[in-house]
């Protein structure tokens, strides 16, 4: 028997394998299709690819095809890329990267749902996106009794399943056997209101059953791959992002200083990037000891902390790896065992948990405006980058919260610190701490004009802080009676109007 054999041993599902062409004649003109894959991790590596030829001959006879895709996060080319280059995606939720899914998505030919990331799963579930035709998750392998082993990421998998009136399975042998064990999959899901509480206190605290369940009557096909996973390499850390790491860290020790942390700080959460990499390494090097995390993804750097010691304990959804990290962490899979563990992104996310734990949570954005409101969205208002993600679920709900950037990009010609954000995900009244290279702004209980005063000091390049303050002075000196969050309307978004005229934001 072969390995990839070895990994299908239910009798019922093993005698529907097919080719990915034969499953993807399964998906229809018109159908919801909710897809495994959070950020780059556990996505189904075959069957897109079929889809996308079936939708191209579509096109190619006259015929309209065309589906809604929901999946847990962002994907890869592989799927997210084949299917919007085939112009086979109407509708997209609730997160993506993809370049060429995020160009039909700005020029308009994909309408683009961004939710945050916990209510996807509970919104499928009350219905609001219609009825889930076909669900295609990919997995490590189906056990004799039908039972389903998660792979490097589980997302919105469950709701998937157990929505979908028809289920694509794919069994990818490049993920290890050994993630039989990493994870807790929560089947209290109810609706309102018959919601029970999330009954969980610690990261690495069992709710759930270790596997996905699926009705074997609803399998339609199973596909065999072997690939690895969107594993995309890390840029080393540069000085902007050790600066950045460096205040965040040193602002934890301060908060140890006045007795509002404990020694080993609360639980982590780190969003996707460089930064967020950074943090990690520079709490390597500190003092902190027995740290543990409640995030959404396992990068590089945490695991580095695992293995060091500093780190003890991961909550997660999905990995999101370098190739080299993924290929050293499949071979050495069960010594991680006890201290990973998976679960889906509606319990990984969900608010209740991340505000009953405490968690510090980091994350990056694309800009800030003098009042504290943040943009991570959006490039000049408009054009949509990724999508808000999770990082509204733990920014309101985190004990402490640090959104970190660049002070300036394009070479210095685009401030990350602006009059007013031209786009807003994270109100004022959601951000604690602000951080660029520059220093660090701790909002909490300051009034907007305190925070105004505190940015412009703290987190603005030299190069646009007269400018800032120039604007503030103005805005309060027009507006006698409007001086709590002053503002000159006319002005608000001249800078991001100076960039789209002369590729600069400097008047």
């Amino acid at each position: 028997m072969s390995a990839a054999a070895s990994r299908i041993t239910c009798p019922v599902l093993s005698t529907r394998v097919t080719s990915a062409a034969d499953a993807a004649t399964h998906i229809n003109d018109g159908d919801r299709v909710g897809m495994s894959g959070f950020t780059g991790a556990g996505y189904p590596k075959a069957v897109p690819a079929a889809l996308a030829e079936r939708v191209k001959d579509a096109h190619g006879r006259g015929e309209d095809f065309g589906i809604d895709l929901w999946t847990g996060a962002s994907t890869a080319p592989e799927l997210d890329g084949v299917l919007a280059e085939a112009g086979a995606v109407r509708t997209r939720l609730p997160f993506q990267s993809d370049p060429t899914m995020r160009e039909a998505i700005n020029t308009g030919e994909t309408e683009y749902v961004d939710t945050h990331l916990s209510h996807s799963a509970q919104q499928a579930w009350f219905g609001f996106y219609g009825k889930l035709d076909v669900a295609v998750v990919e997995v490590a392998a189906i056990l004799p009794n039908g039972l389903l082993v998660p792979g490097s990421s589980v997302g919105n998998n469950k709701t998937w399943l157990q929505l979908a009136d028809k289920v694509i399975l794919e069994v990818n042998d490049w993920h290890p056997r050994a993630y039989e064990g990493f994870h807790d999959i929560y089947y209290g899901t109810k609706l309102p209101p018959e919601r029970q509480p999330i009954q969980l206190t610690h990261p690495l605290q069992r709710i759930g059953d270790p596997y996905l369940w699926v009705d074997p009557e609803k399998v339609v096909a199973v596909v065999k791959t072997d690939a690895p996973d969107r594993n995309l390499a890390f840029k080393p850390a540069d000085e902007h992002s050790k600066a950045m790491a460096s205040h965040v860290v040193d602002f934890l020790r301060h908060e140890i200083s006045h007795d509002r942390l404990p020694t080993n700080l609360l639980p982590l959460q780190s969003g996707i990037g460089n930064v967020a990499n950074a943090v990690m390494a520079e709490l390597a090097h500190s003092e902190f000891e027995d740290l543990l995390a409640y995030t959404e993804v396992i990068q590089d750097g945490m695991l580095d902390l695992i293995d060091t010691g500093k780190l003890t304990a991961v909550s997660a959804t999905s990995f999101s790896l370098s190739a080299e990290r993924a290929e050293l962490f499949n071979a050495r899979a069960e010594e991680y065992k006890g201290r990973i563990l998976l679960r889906t992104q509606e319990v990984s996310n969900h608010p209740e948990a991340i505000r009953r734990l405490g968690v510090i949570s980091i994350n990056g954005m694309v800009e800030a405006d003098i009042y504290g409101n943040v943009n991570s969205t959006h490039v000049m208002g408009s054009s949509i980058i990724n999508g808000i993600g999770g990082s509204g679920d733990f920014a309101r709900n985190a004990y402490l919260n640090f959104f970190v950037s660049g002070s300036v990009a394009k070479q210095g010609a685009i401030s990350s610190i602006v009059p007013f954000a031209s786009h807003i995900d994270h109100t004022e009244h959601d951000t604690q701490i602000l951080v660029t290279e520059q220093g660090l702004a701790d909002l909490r209980g300051l009034s907007p004009a305190a925070r105004a005063r505190s940015i412009i000091r703290s987190c603005a390049h030299p190069d646009y802080q007269e400018l800032l303050q120039d604007y503030f002075d103005r805005a309060l000196a027009a507006n006698p009676r409007g001086r709590h969050t002053p503002h000159l309307l006319g002005e608000a978004l001249s800078w991001h109007g100076n960039y789209q005229r002369t590729g600069s934001m400097t008047p």
